[in-house]
């Protein structure tokens, strides 16, 4: 009798614990997994919510460095009021603008290039005049007292004169908006610097025809 307690109590144990506690290891086991895959899809639903906000985030920056970069984008629109600018509203100012910088980029390498134009121009001057001066220095009394202001003013008259009938042959005197475009037109065509050395030239042969 001492012999069969041990046996019914064991019998007893495995009959209220020996399965379940076989169970309770694998439902364990799959609680862990499924905690694991929540926590993994977790990370990722978490991961790329971040990854959004990151995203938006640089895309509301830009719109807002934009604003504050383009100009026209600072100035009150009175058709929208007060209210903030629209992101298509931004683009197109923005594209406006840059449209705008690249007309002005265009205007100012104009103006450069004129500039560089009358650079040159006035350095081959300065070259001549330099040139005169050295000539002058080196034979201060060379040609003193030779030319009188008689031939000088002959010189002067001359040229005036040459000028003056082309003046005359391209000018109109119908009205002062015509006459202004005249003389610009005039001013174009005659006053070339080749058109008024070869009447120098000409004007000089002249009075040393005249002389000798």
């Amino acid at each position: 009798a001492e012999m069969v307690t041990p046996v019914r109590g064991w019998a007893q144990v495995d009959a209220a614990y020996g399965d379940n506690g076989l169970d309770s290891d694998d439902e364990d086991s799959d609680y862990h997994q499924e905690s694991y895959k929540e926590s993994y899809k977790d990370q990722r639903r978490r991961a790329h919510t971040q990854a959004e906000q990151k995203r938006r985030d640089a895309i509301k920056k830009g719109y807002n460095d934009l604003q504050a970069i383009v100009p026209t984008c600072e100035q009150q629109d009175f058709s929208i009021g007060s209210q903030k600018l629209s992101k298509a509203i931004v683009l197109q100012k923005t594209i406006d603008y840059i449209q705008f910088l690249h007309k002005e980029k265009k205007k100012q390498e104009e103006e450069v290039s004129t500039l560089r134009k009358d650079v040159m121009a006035l350095k081959i001057m300065k070259v001549n005049y330099e040139q005169i001066v050295k000539a002058h220095q080196d034979n201060p009394n060379e040609g003193k007292n030779q030319v009188s202001d008689e031939v000088k003013f002959n010189v002067f008259q001359g040229i005036m004169d040459s000028l003056f009938q082309s003046f005359n042959a391209s000018i109109s005197v119908t009205s002062f908006q015509e006459l202004s475009a005249c003389v610009f037109s005039w001013i174009e065509e005659q006053c070339k610097p080749q058109t008024l050395r070869d009447v120098v030239i000409r004007v000089l042969h002249k009075v040393k025809s005249q002389l000798y």
